[in-house]
């Protein structure tokens, strides 16, 4: 309950600040209590890859970014280009709780009624063969990822290139 509520708030509190540095911290906070529900449903893979890969790399790039940048003092983040951006992101968000909530007070999923299908699987099941994963993505997959860290990098030195700021003598 502690981690559903933590995340909850945290969630809120990325959407709702208007400082970028703080709406990032928040979202540290929702990955580290997501990573705790994962935690009391035993998926512990699940929780250590949302700690290691989520909280410890994609946040730490959004952090850099926005310090790089300098976003999070440099602009008045009050001033809306859209007149009617908040009302509408208000009605769809009460759209969308509202079918969410229909679709599970209506399915018939066993799982969602009795809370049946929560128990942990054990080390010798195939579900919990982390040993065929690594295979998968290492063997199988590796250039896959190969590419995907090449683009990353391409994406961050590109980054330093545009968020490079001139000399005054050079700019004049």
């Amino acid at each position: 309950l502690f981690f559903a509520v933590a995340a909850i708030a945290s969630g809120l509190l990325v959407v709702v600040l208007q400082n970028p540095l703080r709406a990032a911290l928040s979202l540290v906070i929702n990955l580290f209590s997501v990573a705790g529900l994962y935690l009391s449903l035993n998926a512990y893979f699940l929780a250590t890859v949302q700690v290691i890969v989520y909280a410890g790399a994609i946040v730490i790039l959004f952090l850099f970014v926005i310090m790089l940048l300098g976003v999070d003092q440099a602009e008045d983040l009050t001033i809306e280009p859209l007149t009617l951006q908040r009302p509408l992101a208000a009605v769809i968000g009460v759209a969308m709780v509202g079918l969410l909530t229909g679709a599970v007070l209506t399915s018939d999923n066993a799982v969602l009624k009795s809370g049946a299908g929560l128990s942990s699987p054990t080390l010798d099941s195939p579900d919990a063969n982390v040993k065929e994963l690594a295979g998968s993505i290492f063997g199988d997959h590796v250039f896959a990822f190969e590419v995907t860290s090449i683009l990353l990098l391409v994406a961050v030195v590109g980054t330093v290139i545009l968020a490079r700021r001139l000399p005054k003598e050079a700019a004049e």
